[in-house]
């Protein structure tokens, strides 16, 4: 028998229910051994990304950082501080303060800024498969999209 086999039967009721959470925000489950840092990394990040989910709807308000109204910068900084972590208020001090990574390293929960001649103008945090958790603009709320142009970075929150 293989360890994939086994690994149900050694989940609790709680840990089945956490897996599923995981897996619907597009969490990783690590297996016991991982490297603590990567573990911890992917557990805040994860958590960020449940939390930004979680405010589905919300509407956007010009220098709002929750917990019922966001801007973009906003809801970065209120999803990160519930998964333990600190970030500047806007986007472009984030951006200065994250690790630059490139495309092809992002992972679930790291930071998608969006830039127009050197200067980021928007952030959003990645949900995969191109698409971001984010409070857009006056007039909409936080919602899932589509990046929608290649003129982005990205960044891991440290």
């Amino acid at each position: 028998m293989t360890a994939q086999m086994h690994v149900p039967s050694l989940l609790s009721r709680a840990g089945a229910v956490s897996a599923l959470t995981l897996a619907a925000v597009g969490g990783t489950l690590l297996a016991p051994g991982a490297a603590p840092e990567a573990q911890a990394a992917t557990s805040y990040a994860t958590k960020a990304l449940g939390v930004a989910a979680s405010k589905k709807g919300a509407p956007y308000r010009y220098g709002a950082a929750g917990p019922t109204r966001f801007d973009c910068s906003g809801l970065t900084v209120y999803a990160y501080k519930k998964a333990g972590k600190s970030l500047p208020r806007t986007a472009q001090q984030q951006y200065n303060k994250t690790r630059h990574i490139s495309a092809s390293s992002r992972q679930k929960g790291d930071l998608v800024f969006f830039h127009s001649g050197g200067r980021v103008y928007h952030v959003g945090i990645y949900a995969g498969s191109g698409k971001i958790w984010h409070s857009p603009k006056t007039g909409s709320w936080v919602k899932l999209d589509r990046i929608w142009t290649s003129k982005v970075y990205y960044g891991r929150v440290r």
